[in-house]
C-alpha cells in the first residue's frame, strides 16, 4: 500500500509540472528517475492526444531515450539544428530539496547531462513527492560526485579536506565492480560531517582536479511540484 502511495504521488507531480509549464512548439529538456518518467509519460500521451505539438525533445539518458523512443516524443541532441544548446524548460526529479529549492540529483547516475540540461533551460522545474523534503542538504541522502577514473583516489583526499565525513565509491548493482556513468567516469557518493552552504560547496567541488561534476543543483532555481500523502500538490 505504502509503495502503491508513493507511486501516486510521483505520477500526480509528474502530471502537475507537464499541465501547468509545457507548451507546444517548446524545446523541452526530459529528465531522469522515478518521478521524472511520469513527466515524460505524461508529454507523450498529450503528444498521442494532440494536444501538445512540435515538441523538441532532449532526454537527459539512455533510460529517457528509450522511453521517449516508445511514446513517440521527438528528441535530439543539444547540439543539433532542432535545439542549439538551449532549452525552453526542463522537467525533472530530485533526490533531496531544501527550502530554497536548492536540490541534490544524481541518484541515478546521470547528474552530469541533467546539469548541462538543466543550466541550458529558461526554466526550470523539479517533481518530488513530500519525502524528499529536506534540510539540510548533503547530511542524509549522499552527494555525488562525478570523477575520471584516474582521480578516484586524489578526488577523495581533496573532498576529505572539504570536510566530507563519508566516501564511498558507488558500487553496481547486477554487475561486480563501480558504477559507470555513461560518459565512462565513476561516481563518489559523499556526505557531510556538518551542515554546508549548497552554493559555495557546488562551486568548490568542481574545483578538485578530475571532477567532473556534481550534485548540487543552485544556480538555476526551479519551480517545485511536490506531491503530498493527502491528495494535494504543493507548488513553489
Amino acid at each position: 500500500m505504502e509503495q502503491d502511495s508513493n507511486r501516486l504521488m510521483k505520477e500526480a507531480a509528474g502530471k502537475a509540472a507537464v499541465d501547468s509549464m509545457v507548451k507546444s512548439g517548446m524545446k523541452l529538456g526530459l529528465g531522469t528517475g522515478s518521478t521524472a518518467i511520469y513527466a515524460v509519460r505524461r508529454v507523450g500521451e498529450l503528444i498521442e492526444q494532440g494536444i501538445l505539438r512540435d515538441i523538441c525533445a532532449f532526454a537527459t539518458s539512455f533510460q529517457t531515450e528509450i522511453e521517449c523512443e516508445k511514446l513517440g516524443i521527438p528528441f535530439y541532441t543539444l547540439n543539433s539544428h532542432q535545439l542549439s544548446g538551449g532549452l525552453d524548460l526542463t522537467i525533472d526529479g530530485a533526490d533531496e530539496i531544501d527550502p530554497k529549492n536548492f536540490v541534490i540529483k544524481g541518484g541515478g547516475g546521470a547528474l552530469l547531462i541533467e546539469k548541462l540540461t538543466a543550466y541550458a533551460s529558461s526554466s526550470f522545474a523539479i517533481v518530488a513527492d513530500e519525502s524528499k523534503l529536506k534540510e539540510p542538504l548533503g547530511m542524509g541522502f549522499p552527494v555525488p560526485v562525478e570523477v575520471i577514473p584516474e582521480a578516484r583516489v586524489q578526488a577523495a583526499r581533496a573532498l576529505e579536506k572539504l570536510g566530507v565525513a563519508e566516501i564511498i565509491l558507488r558500487e553496481a548493482l547486477r554487475k561486480a565492480g563501480p558504477v559507470i556513468t555513461e560518459h565512462g567516469n565513476l561516481i563518489l557518493d559523499i556526505r557531510f560531517n556538518s551542515p554546508v552552504d549548497p552554493e559555495e560547496m557546488e562551486t568548490e567541488l568542481n574545483k578538485i582536479p578530475g571532477v567532473v561534476e556534481n550534485g548540487f543543483f543552485t544556480r538555476n532555481s526551479p519551480v517545485v511540484f511536490i506531491a503530498h500523502s493527502n491528495g494535494t500538490i504543493e507548488t513553489r
